[in-house]
Protein backbone atom coordinates (compact mmCIF):
# COMPACT_ATOMS: atom_id res chain seq x y z
CA UNK A 1 0.00 0.00 0.00
CA UNK A 2 2.35 2.07 1.03
CA UNK A 3 4.38 1.46 -2.31
CA UNK A 4 1.01 2.64 -4.67
CA UNK A 5 0.86 5.80 -2.36
CA UNK A 6 4.71 6.68 -3.31
CA UNK A 7 3.81 6.14 -6.81
CA UNK A 8 0.77 8.02 -7.02
CA UNK A 9 2.39 10.74 -5.38
CA UNK A 10 5.19 10.51 -8.04
CA UNK A 11 2.40 10.28 -10.93
CA UNK A 12 0.97 13.36 -9.39
CA UNK A 13 4.46 15.31 -9.11
CA UNK A 14 4.93 14.95 -12.99
CA UNK A 15 1.25 15.65 -13.78
CA UNK A 16 1.34 18.87 -12.47
CA UNK A 17 4.87 19.48 -13.63
CA UNK A 18 3.58 18.47 -16.96
CA UNK A 19 0.71 20.89 -16.89
CA UNK A 20 2.83 23.80 -16.16
CA UNK A 21 4.24 23.51 -19.32
CA UNK A 22 2.01 25.51 -21.01
CA UNK A 23 2.18 25.08 -24.58
CA UNK A 24 0.31 26.93 -27.61
CA UNK A 25 0.14 25.79 -30.81
CA UNK A 26 -1.40 26.59 -34.25
CA UNK A 27 -1.70 24.04 -37.15
CA UNK A 28 -2.44 27.10 -39.77
CA UNK A 29 0.65 28.65 -39.56
CA UNK A 30 1.94 30.35 -42.63
CA UNK A 31 5.61 29.93 -44.34
CA UNK A 32 6.74 32.15 -47.46
CA UNK A 33 9.74 31.31 -49.49
CA UNK A 34 11.41 33.48 -52.21
CA UNK A 35 13.86 32.73 -54.73
CA UNK A 36 13.70 34.91 -57.11
CA UNK A 37 16.46 36.93 -59.63
CA UNK A 38 15.65 40.48 -60.86
CA UNK A 39 14.70 40.29 -64.31
CA UNK A 40 13.24 36.44 -64.29
CA UNK A 41 10.01 34.85 -63.15
CA UNK A 42 9.31 35.32 -59.61
CA UNK A 43 10.29 32.27 -57.50
CA UNK A 44 7.78 32.58 -54.35
CA UNK A 45 5.43 30.21 -52.62
CA UNK A 46 2.98 29.87 -49.27
CA UNK A 47 2.21 27.29 -47.06
CA UNK A 48 -0.73 27.51 -45.01
CA UNK A 49 -1.00 24.59 -42.89
CA UNK A 50 2.23 24.79 -40.81
CA UNK A 51 2.29 23.10 -37.43
CA UNK A 52 3.99 25.63 -34.69
CA UNK A 53 4.53 24.59 -30.96
CA UNK A 54 5.41 26.33 -27.95
CA UNK A 55 6.37 26.16 -24.85
CA UNK A 56 5.76 28.80 -22.47
CA UNK A 57 7.75 28.18 -19.67
CA UNK A 58 10.87 26.91 -21.43
CA UNK A 59 10.74 28.85 -24.47
CA UNK A 60 10.88 25.87 -26.81
CA UNK A 61 9.78 25.89 -29.75
CA UNK A 62 9.04 23.22 -32.88
CA UNK A 63 7.48 24.07 -36.41
CA UNK A 64 6.57 21.39 -39.29
CA UNK A 65 6.07 22.32 -42.64
CA UNK A 66 4.82 19.34 -45.11
CA UNK A 67 6.81 20.46 -48.33
CA UNK A 68 3.76 19.31 -50.69
CA UNK A 69 1.94 22.17 -49.06
CA UNK A 70 3.72 24.53 -50.53
CA UNK A 71 1.62 26.74 -53.26
CA UNK A 72 3.23 28.25 -56.38
CA UNK A 73 1.21 31.03 -58.75
CA UNK A 74 2.08 28.59 -62.09
CA UNK A 75 1.10 24.75 -61.56
CA UNK A 76 4.66 23.50 -62.99
CA UNK A 77 7.04 25.47 -60.76
CA UNK A 78 5.36 23.67 -57.77
CA UNK A 79 5.74 20.24 -59.75
CA UNK A 80 9.26 20.86 -60.41
CA UNK A 81 9.91 22.03 -56.41
CA UNK A 82 8.21 18.78 -55.16
CA UNK A 83 9.61 16.66 -57.78
CA UNK A 84 13.15 17.95 -58.84
CA UNK A 85 14.32 20.32 -56.10
CA UNK A 86 13.30 19.49 -52.40
CA UNK A 87 12.42 15.60 -53.51
CA UNK A 88 9.07 15.72 -51.89
CA UNK A 89 8.14 11.59 -51.85
CA UNK A 90 11.93 11.45 -50.26
CA UNK A 91 11.70 14.11 -48.11
CA UNK A 92 7.87 14.63 -47.08
CA UNK A 93 8.99 17.26 -44.00
CA UNK A 94 11.05 20.22 -43.09
CA UNK A 95 11.43 20.94 -39.39
CA UNK A 96 12.64 23.73 -36.73
CA UNK A 97 13.36 22.61 -33.17
CA UNK A 98 14.68 25.36 -31.50
CA UNK A 99 14.74 28.08 -28.40
CA UNK A 100 13.71 31.35 -27.63
CA UNK A 101 16.26 33.31 -25.87
CA UNK A 102 15.15 34.74 -22.97
CA UNK A 103 11.12 33.80 -23.09
CA UNK A 104 8.90 35.33 -21.03
CA UNK A 105 5.29 35.15 -21.30
CA UNK A 106 4.62 37.91 -18.75
CA UNK A 107 6.82 40.63 -20.54
CA UNK A 108 5.10 39.66 -23.86
CA UNK A 109 2.20 42.81 -24.87
CA UNK A 110 0.15 43.52 -27.66
CA UNK A 111 3.58 45.84 -28.69
CA UNK A 112 5.77 43.21 -30.86
CA UNK A 113 8.89 42.72 -29.19
CA UNK A 114 12.13 41.45 -30.90
CA UNK A 115 13.55 38.00 -29.20
CA UNK A 116 16.61 35.46 -30.81
CA UNK A 117 15.53 32.41 -31.78
CA UNK A 118 18.12 29.93 -31.64
CA UNK A 119 17.69 26.21 -33.62
CA UNK A 120 18.13 23.67 -35.88
CA UNK A 121 16.36 23.18 -39.50
CA UNK A 122 16.32 19.68 -40.49
CA UNK A 123 14.90 19.77 -44.88
CA UNK A 124 16.14 17.34 -47.51
CA UNK A 125 18.32 15.39 -45.12
CA UNK A 126 20.50 17.66 -43.95
CA UNK A 127 20.63 20.15 -40.52
CA UNK A 128 22.10 23.54 -40.51
CA UNK A 129 21.60 25.61 -37.33
CA UNK A 130 19.56 28.66 -37.71
CA UNK A 131 20.11 32.19 -35.34
CA UNK A 132 17.37 34.54 -36.29
CA UNK A 133 15.31 37.24 -34.73
CA UNK A 134 11.70 37.41 -34.29
CA UNK A 135 8.99 39.62 -33.23
CA UNK A 136 6.08 38.51 -30.88
CA UNK A 137 3.00 39.99 -29.18
CA UNK A 138 0.59 38.86 -27.36
CA UNK A 139 -2.87 38.53 -29.27
CA UNK A 140 -5.72 37.23 -26.93
CA UNK A 141 -4.69 34.57 -24.49
CA UNK A 142 -2.00 33.73 -27.66
CA UNK A 143 1.10 34.73 -29.26
CA UNK A 144 1.75 35.72 -32.87
CA UNK A 145 5.66 35.04 -33.62
CA UNK A 146 6.77 36.41 -37.07
CA UNK A 147 10.02 36.19 -38.48
CA UNK A 148 12.32 36.46 -41.69
CA UNK A 149 15.86 34.60 -42.44
CA UNK A 150 17.84 33.53 -44.89
CA UNK A 151 19.13 29.94 -46.17
CA UNK A 152 21.01 28.96 -48.76
CA UNK A 153 20.15 25.69 -51.22
CA UNK A 154 23.82 24.17 -50.61
CA UNK A 155 23.42 23.68 -47.19
CA UNK A 156 20.46 21.41 -48.24
CA UNK A 157 21.86 19.48 -51.00
CA UNK A 158 19.19 21.15 -53.47
CA UNK A 159 20.44 20.75 -56.49
CA UNK A 160 19.59 24.14 -59.26
CA UNK A 161 19.98 22.71 -62.69
CA UNK A 162 22.48 24.36 -64.82
CA UNK A 163 20.32 25.54 -67.16
CA UNK A 164 18.49 27.29 -65.26
CA UNK A 165 20.99 28.65 -62.15
CA UNK A 166 20.56 32.25 -63.03
CA UNK A 167 17.10 32.53 -62.85
CA UNK A 168 17.07 30.82 -59.42
CA UNK A 169 18.48 32.41 -56.47
CA UNK A 170 20.62 29.54 -53.88
CA UNK A 171 19.76 32.71 -51.55
CA UNK A 172 16.29 31.61 -50.17
CA UNK A 173 14.24 33.99 -48.23
CA UNK A 174 11.76 32.32 -45.87
CA UNK A 175 9.00 34.11 -43.72
CA UNK A 176 7.30 32.63 -40.92
CA UNK A 177 3.83 33.95 -39.72
CA UNK A 178 2.70 31.98 -36.62
CA UNK A 179 -0.76 32.76 -34.31
CA UNK A 180 -0.70 30.16 -31.48
CA UNK A 181 -3.41 29.91 -29.39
Amino acid sequence: MKRTGILLALFLVFSLKTLAQEKKITRTGKIVFEASIPAFEEIKAKNETVTCVLNTTTGEIASLVLMKGFRFKVALMEEHFNESYVESDKYPKATLKGTIQGFNANIIGTTPKEFKIKGVLEMHGKSKEINTTAMIKKVGDGFEIISNFDINTDDFNIEIPKVIVKKISKKVTIKTDFLLK
